[in-house]
C-alpha cells in the first residue's frame, strides 16, 4: 500500500503545484482527482485498498507524517522510536510494543526532512544528531550513520497537550494533597526548586505543574535545548538553543540564553535541564536573588545536589568547589525527586528535600520533608 500512497500523493502534489493558488480545498480536490485516476486503473492493480483507506493514507502522507501520524495522534502513546526501517516501537504508560513497519530508509529520511522543515535545524554528516520540537510540542531526536551502525535512529517523545497542575498530579496518584500544598507554598514564597529524576520519571511534567502554581502577574522566561516547557500565563518568553550554520557560525548555547534571560526582567528564570557548564550561569543568576527552577537527571534528591555541585566545574579551571558548594547550598531551597515505578507503571514524587548551607560545618545539609508533607 505504501507505494500506491506515495504515487497518489506525488500526483496530488503535481496537481496543486500546477494551480495558480494553493489551499486546503484545492489540495482535497487534487487528492480526489489523483484517487480517481488510480481507481480507473483498478484492473491493473492487485490488492488495492478501499478508497476511504487510501484517501486517509494519502492525506496523512501530504498533511501529516505518513505512517507515523496515527501513532502521533493516539493520546495513549507516550513515545515512538525506530531502530530500523521495518520496525516501529510505541510505548504507553504500561507497555512497549513492536509493530511491523512498511517503510524504506529513504522514506524515513523523507519523513525526518519534513519534520525538520520548520524547525531551523539540520541533519547531515557534519551534524549527525538533532533535537527539535514538532508543531504539536513533541520532541524529535534523530541520530544518523556513521554515528549509528547502519540505520537512522528516530525517537519522538510526546507531551500531554494539557498543562497539569499540582492537584491534577494528586488525582493521578503522583502526589499527596499535603505534598501539593507544600510545593504550592514553596512556589508562592519564591523558593528555588530543582526537579530531579531519571529519564521518563516525569520531571518536565512536574516542572510545568510547579509553573502552573505561579501567580498570573509573574513574568516567566524559560530557556532549554528544545521547546518542552509549557506555561499557561500570558507573560512568558520561551527560548531554545540554536545549532551553528553551515559556515560554523550562529550557534546559540544554553549558557548564552541564561545570560540573555537576565536582561529580560524575569520574575522567574526556568532552565529546562542543566547538564553541563550552564549550571554555573544558573547558580550565578539564583545567587543574585532571582527565583528559578530547573530539572536535572539524578538517582535521588541528594545525588542531584551533588551533581549540581560538580557540573559548574566544567565551566573552567578557575571555578572551584570552594565557590560552588556554598553557592548551591545557599541557592537551592527544595529538591523534588520523581520516580517511575516499573511494576505499577506509576510516576510519583519519591522525595521532597529542603536544602541549606551550614556555615559551621561548611557542608550542605538536607531536611527530608517527604514524610511530613505526605501526612
Amino acid at each position: 500500500m505504501t507505494n500506491i500512497v506515495q504515487a497518489v500523493a506525488e500526483s496530488a502534489r503535481r496537481r496543486v503545484l500546477a494551480q495558480t493558488t494553493t489551499g486546503d480545498l484545492q489540495l482535497a480536490e487534487a487528492v480526489s482527482a489523483a484517487l480517481d485516476e488510480v481507481f480507473e486503473n483498478r484492473d491493473e492493480l492487485t490488492s488495492l485498498p478501499s478508497e476511504e483507506a487510501l484517501h486517509l493514507a494519502v492525506s496523512q502522507q501530504l498533511n501529516g507524517f505518513g505512517v507515523l501520524q496515527p501513532y502521533l495522534d493516539d493520546p495513549t502513546i507516550e513515545e515512538i522510536w525506530i531502530n530500523q526501517p521495518n520496525q516501529l516501537f510505541v510505548a504507553t504508560s504500561s507497555s512497549t510494543e513492536c509493530i511491523a513497519l512498511d517503510l524504506s530508509q529513504d522514506q524515513i529520511k523523507s519523513l525526518i526532512e519534513r519534520m525538520l522543515r520548520d524547525t531551523g535545524r539540520r541533519l547531515d554528516r557534519s551534524v549527525p544528531f538533532v533535537d527539535a520540537s514538532l508543531a504539536d510540542g513533541s520532541r524529535l531526536h534523530v541520530v544518523i550513520p556513521d554515528v549509528t551502525r547502519e540505520n537512522w535512529s528516530v525517537n519522538i517523545r510526546k507531551f500531554n497537550a494539557k498543562i497539569l497542575n499540582l492537584f491534577d498530579l494528586v488525582g493521578l496518584g503522583s502526589l499527596t494533597i499535603a505534598q501539593a500544598e507544600f510545593l504550592k507554598q514553596q512556589v508562592t514564597l519564591g523558593s528555588n526548586i530543582l526537579v530531579s529524576g531519571a529519564t521518563q520519571a516525569g520531571k518536565t511534567t512536574m516542572l510545568c505543574a510547579l509553573l502552573a502554581a505561579l501567580e498570573p502577574s509573574q513574568r516567566v522566561v524559560s530557556v532549554e535545548e528544545t521547546f518542552e516547557i509549557r506555561v499557561a500565563g500570558d507573560d512568558w518568553v520561551a527560548m531554545q538553543t540554536r545549532q551553528p550554520n553551515l559556515e560554523g557560525v550562529g550557534e546559540v548555547t544554553l549558557r548564552r540564553l541564561v545570560k540573555e534571560a537576565l536582561r529580560m526582567r524575569p520574575s522567574r528564570l526556568i532552565v529546562g535541564e542543566v547538564r553541563e557548564a550552564e549550571s554555573l550561569d544558573l547558580l550565578i543568576a539564583l545567587n543574585s536573588g532571582l527565583p528559578g527552577m530547573s530539572t536535572i537527571h539524578a538517582n535521588s534528591a541528594r545525588d542531584s545536589v551533588a551533581k549540581l555541585c560538580t557540573l559548574p566545574l566544567l565551566a573552567g579551571q578557575n571555578v572551584t568547589s570552594a565557590f560552588v558548594n556554598p553557592t548551591v547550598g545557599h541557592c537551592i531551597d527544595v529538591v523534588v525527586h520523581c520516580e517511575y515505578d516499573e511494576k505499577t507503571h506509576q510516576r510519583r514524587v519519591a522525595e521532597i528535600v529542603c536544602v541549606q548551607w551550614n556555615p559551621q560545618s561548611e557542608q550542605i545539609e538536607f531536611a527530608d520533608t517527604s514524610e511530613s508533607a505526605a501526612s
